[in-house]
């Protein structure tokens, strides 16, 4: 039986993506009123009008013309296509809908494969859009799924996927613990490294450098590079030292971090994942600014690209990631009215799920804030920011974050404020610290 409401929902989805009337589409050969009837699901037009149609539309006619003949899985096949390709493309929200559509016509025709193909679809979708909870518990339902029910869909992609969602909303304790497994299950099974294996492996590294466990992360950050060396597959080798690069900029040994940052620059040069590019140059450009002597300009420039790149191709918080190392560059080039500018334009990318990348942006804020004279709001901010680190559990960065609050208090006579923020730093790095009486009796004793 044709599929006369399916075929409605594509013309009328693709021609508004083009930006096209009904008139437009409707051309010489056809009246608007014919073209709203169609996209009604109120016509059955022939293969040539389709034909004609897709020429308008600049798409595939078999993505039309399939609509005429019955085959529900050939059908959701082709949509899946579609809104990946949507996906890839950066467009990230009609992806969304899309997969969603194609989730209900699965769960209602019984095809579960095709249903977790379409959920799997949805949570990547919600995690470009920055939804980053209601994705991580998309991708958790997935992986509850029993292996028939999940089909196609790999599940150590899911668990990657899953992790890093934890690592933004700050559970670096579960992300660590779901890779932990999942590896673990690998090596029962005596399962050969795959690029899967060693994005898994790149993954836990980053989330036990964000927890502050650089020991554990850099052992990890080499075995994925040993890994990845295996296997003729340049995304997994381009993951590895991404990762890596990132555990050396954590330890502060800048150089051998823009050396490995460098070489994953080169690994995904060759292919065409421009938003991985755009990513790696945002890496890239942190790096130039905290290396001796730091490199502001070639920093903004290098996020310049990366910015325009990654507007372009959708994603919240790879933006934000951008927009907070452009501030950090134009705090170093002096201008503190734009580093303050592109602080605020990041936050607005993070919303509210983004509990340790908004901590850094704050960070960052305050920086601005302090450097034009406004102590007060500065403080506020950077209270803020180590608050919001304390509660994602990156207990190393948060010590950093109090000390340096406490560190602008001392600077400028509030010694109460500044002993209660070193006690708070003392804490996140896993010391009792003293209370000011103990203090007192400390001083006394010596």
């Amino acid at each position: 039986m044709p599929a006369p409401d399916l075929l409605g929902s594509r013309i009328r989805e693709m021609r508004r993506r083009l930006g096209l009337s009904q008139v437009d589409l409707a051309g010489a050969d056809l009246s608007p009123s014919y073209v709203s009837l169609l996209e009604a699901g109120k016509r059955t037009p022939s293969e040539e009008v389709l034909r004609g149609l897709a020429r308008r539309l600049n798409c595939d006619p078999d993505f039309l013309l399939e609509c005429l003949h019955e085959d529900p899985n050939a059908s959701l096949d082709l949509d899946l296509n579609f809104a990946e390709l949507a996906l890839t493309s950066g467009q990230s929200q009609a992806a969304l809908e899309a997969f969603e559509a194609v989730a209900e016509r699965a769960q209602e025709g019984g095809m579960p494969g095709h249903h977790a193909r379409a959920e799997w679809g949805i949570g990547r979708a919600l995690e470009n859009v920055g939804r980053i909870e209601v994705a991580a518990r998309k991708f958790d339902a997935l992986l509850r799924l029993r292996p028939a029910e999940r089909g196609k869909v790999s599940s150590l992609a899911v668990v990657v996927a899953l992790c890093r969602c934890l690592r933004e909303l700050g559970d670096m304790g579960r992300g660590i613990e779901i890779a932990e497994r999942a590896l673990t299950e690998l090596k029962d099974f005596k399962i050969n490294p795959t690029a899967e294996s060693v994005e898994l492996i790149s993954t836990l590294v980053g989330l036990y450098a964000e927890r502050g466990d650089l020991h554990t992360a850099e052992y990890l950050g080499q075995e994925a590079i040993a890994h990845a060396g295996r296997l003729n597959d340049r995304r997994a080798v381009g993951a590895a030292y991404w990762n890596a690069g990132l555990v050396a900029h954590r330890n502060g040994h800048h150089d051998e971090a823009a050396a490995l940052v460098e070489r994953a620059l080169a690994m995904y040069a060759e292919g065409d994942n421009e938003r991985a590019i755009a990513r790696l140059q945002t890496a890239y450009a942190a790096v130039l600014l905290n290396t001796e002597p730091p490199q502001p300009q070639a920093a903004r420039d290098l996020l310049d690209q990366a910015r325009t790149s990654l507007e372009q191709l959708g994603g919240a918080v790879d933006l934000a990631y951008t927009l907070t190392n452009m501030a950090r560059a134009e705090l170093q080039l002096g201008d503190f009215d734009a580093a303050i500018s592109h602080a605020g334009s990041s936050l607005e990318q993070l919303g509210t799920e983004h509990r340790l990348q908004t901590a850094r942006t704050l960070l960052v804020l305050a920086s601005a804030h302090y450097r034009r004279g406004d102590l007060k709001k500065a403080r506020r901010t950077q209270e803020t920011a180590a608050l919001q680190m304390e509660a994602s559990g990156a207990n190393r960065q948060s010590a950093f974050a109090w000390a340096e609050l406490a560190e602008s208090l001392e600077a400028t006579g509030e010694i109460d404020r500044a002993l209660w923020a070193y006690r708070q730093s003392l804490r996140q790095m896993g010391h009792r610290a003293l209370t000011v009486a103990e203090h007192a009796d400390a001083q006394t004793a010596d």
